[in-house]
């Protein structure tokens, strides 16, 4: 399955699991994407917000709010998924 890095885990909110994720490359929601780290993890984007509203894309430079399944630390690596 070909991979590329889209971004990363700049801030973690433990209490809600929402990282803020700063892209480098675009990000959709239906995208299936893998956090890197000590416990790497797949999910699929269910969601993502900017400013607290919803969005279905967002484009490279922008920062993005986005529920994960489990805990991230700051710099974990975000790689996209594709078939």
């Amino acid at each position: 399955m070909p991979e590329e890095e889209i971004g990363k885990v700049t801030h973690f909110f433990d209490r809600v699991s929402v990282c803020v994720l700063k892209l480098d490359k675009e990000l959709k929601v239906g995208d299936k994407i893998r956090f890197e780290g000590e416990q790497p993890f797949v999910q699929t984007v269910e969601s993502m917000q900017i400013n607290h509203k919803n969005i279905e894309e967002a484009k490279a430079g922008e920062e993005v709010g986005l529920k994960t399944e489990k805990p991230v630390k700051e710099g974990t690596k975000v790689i996209r998924l594709t078939d």
